[in-house]
């Protein structure tokens, strides 16, 4: 695999499976993304030739992203590889629609608007920071990317792969105090599965103080050692499995700057 089709390969599974899944926490969290869906019944499928697959539905004001083929989606959206999926979430180009031509307007009109309201919470400017709202979501989301993107690229960024190796079996936790958000990663037998929320008796803790400090983390305004050695974040457990994390959260702003 060329280091360009490498590149594209990686960054469509974060698009996809990580940047893509916050479509459901923006429709419990933001007002007006749930304003915009509240009456939708439609599932869309994203397939990349030689690439990731996933899939997006809307019922009953709820939103659920998952990986893999959905049995008869609504839409069917086909991209002739990753590249071409990257360009779309770039705002530079438009899927092959296999299915569901009726519902191309609704795609260019009413669910283009969510995807605006997503990035809109995904791109800050200090200004947009400083409304603590703005904050909190922006935070959120992006503590759930981090999550998400563990797994892609410790399973398919080479960097990754080698640092995931070597993670003992075990789930990492990471929180924004007091009450959260929180995420958490499970290493089990070479695979890596990321979820939402906390768990029981976790091998390792990474606790962020506040989300302002979160904030500051995730957006890579603060380095893990300055954060640590101030006590804005706390490590608790096993710490080469947070050191390995850390490795790996340092390669998402490669594909995703």
């Amino acid at each position: 695999m060329s280091h360009d089709h490498a590149h594209s390969y990686v960054k469509a599974c974060l698009n996809l499976h990580a940047v893509l899944k916050n479509l459901e926490d923006l429709v419990i969290f933001d007002p007006e993304a749930a304003a915009i869906v509240k009456e939708w019944d439609i599932s869309i499928q994203f397939s990349v030739l030689a690439g990731p697959k996933a899939w997006i539905s809307f019922k009953d004001g709820k939103c659920r992203v998952e990986a893999g083929e959905k049995t008869g989606p609504t839409v069917r959206l086909f991209f002739v590889g990753s590249a071409h999926l990257n360009k779309m979430m770039d705002g530079k180009g438009f899927p092959i629609p296999l299915k569901g031509f009726a519902n191309l307007g609704f795609l260019s009109k009413d669910f283009a608007k969510v995807t605006e309201r997503l990035e809109y919470f995904l791109k800050p400017t200090d200004a947009l920071l400083a409304a603590p709202d703005y904050l909190a979501m922006n935070t959120r989301l992006s503590l759930n990317i981090a999550a998400y993107a563990i797994k892609e690229i410790g399973l398919n960024d080479d960097t990754g792969k080698l640092v995931a190796g070597r993670v003992p079996n075990g789930t990492v936790v990471m929180k924004i105090l007091p009450e959260g958000p929180a995420v958490h990663i499970e290493f089990k037998d070479g695979d890596i599965i990321p979820g939402k929320g906390e768990v029981n008796h976790p091998q390792a803790c990474m606790l962020m103080k506040d989300m302002a400090v979160a904030n500051a983390f995730m957006n890579n305004k603060m380095d893990t050692f300055s954060a640590i050695a101030t006590g804005e974040v706390e490590i608790r457990g096993q710490i080469p499995m947070l050191d390995a994390l850390s490795l790996i959260l340092d390669r998402i702003p490669v594909y995703l700057a």
